[in-house]
């Protein structure tokens, strides 16, 4: 640790003269005057985005019309999207299906799991999962006539696992604090117990090293690290011992196993394809596969090492500042996120971002900063840290204009 007085942005510059991955910042739409820590929620626009889906607006639907299904491969869109994502989570081919949202796949994941341990009625879930892994389980117990067992980021797992626990449903990374949990040995331990583990991939992939291999279900969104642009689709990984017998309880035509005999019976399709549902929305998929054709290109394991070097670089340079870190300070526990605790924390992320530093704010008193290594500089680390300090010791948040919440925080 090098202390933040001896750190410059000079430093900083020759940091990112000697980054590996420093070309793949062209690749992205950047506001000047912005530095974007908040690609742990949005990810930013692929210059190539636009194109791709103005190709699939005026050639694929404007020209060929519904011929697309077959000549664009339109229709295989689900299963050839998740053969995309698949290595960025350590997944085979035919393994994960991109489709609907992160809720939907959600409930289907867990209800799947639910079928194939009869007899065990307790899905356990972290108290601190995203809000919607929470509601959806709810959901799911109320339906199912299933009873949710909750333990805190602090409670042992141990604790909660038992001969009536068909199910547990965690997030790789926190959301709030970034907090990452040991994969492999928690799955084993769930596995050792007779129960299924469900892991939620969102704040993972693209910022963190991911082995799925060994778990039962995985869900993950696409909008964040990935880029895949608001409401992108969502995807599930089913382990390949699962598939032939999971369930998709939301049996929809685009599942069927020969959709075009319309039959009036459902027969789910063979393989991850049973757990598509409905329409696979086009446009959405062709800015997704855009950002996509640049994850191809990406070494994962130098999209880590950045990540744990830009983190650690924000770290050292906000310590003096008196603000309490909330995320481990130990970078091997750490995701591809900063986040503190502060008691006006909404205010100061409204004058941060006024200032052109753009992070969020989750209740009750966090500020998150999330980085995104592809696109985000060792010198975009150091301009925002110096404006944290400058908000701060100037005290611009009491400003009466950002004490109001607007409606997305």
């Amino acid at each position: 640790m090098m202390g933040y007085m001896s750190i410059t942005r000079a430093g900083c510059a020759a940091l990112d003269a000697a980054d590996p991955i420093s070309d793949f910042r062209d690749e992205f739409v950047l506001p000047d005057g912005v530095v974007y820590l908040l690609g742990n929620s949005l990810g930013a626009l692929p210059r190539r985005t636009a194109a791709k889906v103005a190709h699939a607006v005026t050639a694929e639907w404007g020209q060929d019309l519904g011929a697309s299904w077959n000549t664009a491969g339109w229709w295989n869109l689900p299963e050839t999207t998740g053969d995309r994502i698949a290595p960025l989570i350590g997944a085979g081919p035919g393994e994960v299906l991109a489709a609907d949202c992160t809720s939907m796949m959600i409930f289907k994941a867990v209800s799947a799991a639910l079928a194939l341990r009869p007899g065990r009625n307790v899905i356990v879930s972290d108290s601190e999962n995203f809000p919607t892994d929470q509601y959806v389980v709810q959901g799911v117990a109320q339906a199912f006539g299933r009873e949710i067992r909750e333990i805190g980021p602090q409670a042992p797992l141990e604790d909660a696992l038992g001969p009536g626990v068909a199910a547990v449903v965690l997030s790789h990374v926190d959301y709030r604090t970034g907090a990452v949990r040991d994969m492999a040995e928690v799955t084993r331990r769930v596995h050792e117990s007779g129960a299924l583990m469900i892991w939620d991939l969102c704040h993972s992939t693209g910022a963190v090293l991911v082995d799925i291999t060994g778990a039962d279900f995985a869900v993950g969104c696409t909008y964040k690290y990935l880029n895949g642009g608001p409401g992108a689709p969502a995807y599930i990984y089913v382990a390949p011992r699962h598939q032939e017998a999971a369930r998709n309880v939301i049996s929809g035509w685009h599942g069927h196993a020969n959709p075009f005999e319309f039959e009036p019976g459902y027969r789910p399709a063979p393989g991850v394809r049973r757990f598509a549902t409905g329409t696979p929305p086009v446009l959405a998929y062709a800015a997704l596969n855009a950002s996509l054709e640049i994850w191809e290109k990406v070494d994962m394991r130098a999209v880590r090492a950045k990540s744990v070097a830009l983190t650690e670089l924000f770290i050292e340079l906000t310590d003096h500042l008196g603000l309490e870190l909330a995320s481990p300070r130990h970078a091997g526990e750490r995701g591809s996120q900063v986040s503190f605790r502060h008691p006006e924390g909404y205010p100061i992320m409204r004058a941060l971002i006024d200032m052109g530093v753009h992070g969020d704010f989750r209740a009750p008193d966090l500020i998150r900063f999330g980085f995104a290594p592809l696109y985000l500089r060792y010198v975009d680390v150091y301009d925002a840290a110096n404006t944290l300090a400058e908000v701060l010791s100037k005290e611009l948040w009491r400003e009466d204009r950002y004490q109001k919440r607007l409606t997305v925080t």
